[in-house]
């Protein structure tokens, strides 16, 4: 089914967010090809089986977030499977204590108990992120925790620093290791006000995305100890991951490490007003009820919810591209199910959506609201 990302974003003019998915491949590829030489020196030799411009981003990622080595993966599933596979060897405890909501739980297709024999313990379903008294209090031993930071499914949700070290600190007095599955921690540094290093530190595995925040095309990295970073790339050879070329994923991540990381902060921070702004909108358009979630965004993505049926939302975001060419809301509207007759989305703002001003934003939801069938 064609979601309103992809029917709506190539025709619209103004955009909070311009996704990738969203791009031809004559503009993808064009994209890598400017940013490639001021990434890495072209003239150096192709990678063959994950060395050359690979290592690089290895070698890049593992010193930004303050660890021994570093191994790139094809994709997150794969290296968070390998990951938590070898701790589970390692401790000699299959469990790994988790959320819900969390991304194997929710996107994965059941991989962790059906690939790799590991058993999620899922601490909560509570729309928030997991406790240290949860940790604690869990009545059955695990070797692993891992933490979702941020927690998508809850709105992009992260704990306090506080609450963070609590909780990693419950992790080792259970005498489990502490993973984080941080697919988009580049850009929590606003939040928790602390540097990469620091929060990875709190972490033994720390995984990272190469393509959500840093717009690569595609591609993870794990980090951690060398000796298990060393397992894990076995690991990854037994699970198809040892690739013959992998060159156009990590150039664009080194260019994605050199363009995008540096503004994160900046995005974060107008995400903050762009969703000021929708609240204004809703409330101004008379819409009754909605909920912007959370209320002051952690990152620069964040859930919108309205109590309207998620077809008539989507037919509205389509209408109103048709129109004026805005696109205020270009991802997919949904129904969770729960409550009943209420639909979500989730709004992201990067480099797009820095030239739109808080009225501008509310005005266009406001429009939106009027091309709802109501």
């Amino acid at each position: 089914m064609e979601t309103p990302e992809k029917r709506t974003a190539p025709e619209a003019k103004r955009l909070l967010a311009r996704p990738s998915a969203t791009m031809s491949l004559g503009e993808r590829l064009a994209a890598l090809v400017e940013q490639a030489p001021g990434a890495y020196d072209l003239s150096l030799s192709t990678d063959v089986y994950g060395d050359g411009v690979v290592s690089e981003v290895e070698n890049r990622i593992a010193k930004l977030l303050g660890k021994e080595d570093a191994a790139f993966f094809p994709t997150g599933t794969m290296a968070q499977q390998i990951v938590l596979r070898c701790w589970a060897e390692r401790t000699g405890n299959r469990y790994v204590a988790l959320h819900a909501l969390s991304h194997p739980e929710v996107f994965e297709a059941d991989a962790f108990r059906r690939v790799s024999n590991l058993h999620p313990l899922r601490l909560t379903g509570a729309p928030r992120q997991v406790t240290g008294e949860e940790v604690l209090s869990c009545p059955e031993p695990f070797g692993t925790l891992m933490l979702e930071l941020p927690l998508r499914d809850a709105g992009y949700l992260l704990p306090t620093w506080d609450e963070l070290v609590e909780v990693t600190q419950a992790a080792r007095e259970r005498n489990a290791v502490v993973h984080f599955d941080g697919a988009r921690l580049f850009e929590c540094t606003t939040h928790f006000g602390r540097p990469l290093q620091e929060i990875a530190s709190l972490a033994d595995t720390v995984y990272v995305s190469l393509y959500k925040s840093l717009d690569g095309l595609s591609g993870a990295v794990v980090a951690g100890p060398s000796s298990l970073i060393k397992e894990a790339r076995i690991w990854r050879h037994r699970y198809g991951g040892r690739v013959f070329h992998q060159f156009p994923a990590a150039l664009s991540a080194l260019a994605g490490l050199d363009r995008e990381l540096p503004r994160l902060q900046e995005y974060v921070g107008h995400a903050k007003a762009v969703a000021r702004a929708m609240a204004q909108g809703f409330e101004e358009a008379g819409v009754g009820w909605s909920r912007v979630q959370p209320e002051v965004p952690h990152i620069h993505q964040f859930q919108v919810w309205l109590p309207f049926p998620a077809e008539k939302l989507n037919d509205a975001a389509a209408r109103q591209v048709g129109e004026s060419g805005v696109a205020v809301f270009q991802m997919p509207w949904w129904e969770p199910g729960m409550p009943p007759g209420v639909s979500v989305t989730e709004v992201t703002v990067s480099e797009a959506g820095l030239d739109w001003a808080a009225a501008e934003v509310r005005d266009a939801v406001i429009d939106f609201v009027r091309h709802i069938d109501r």
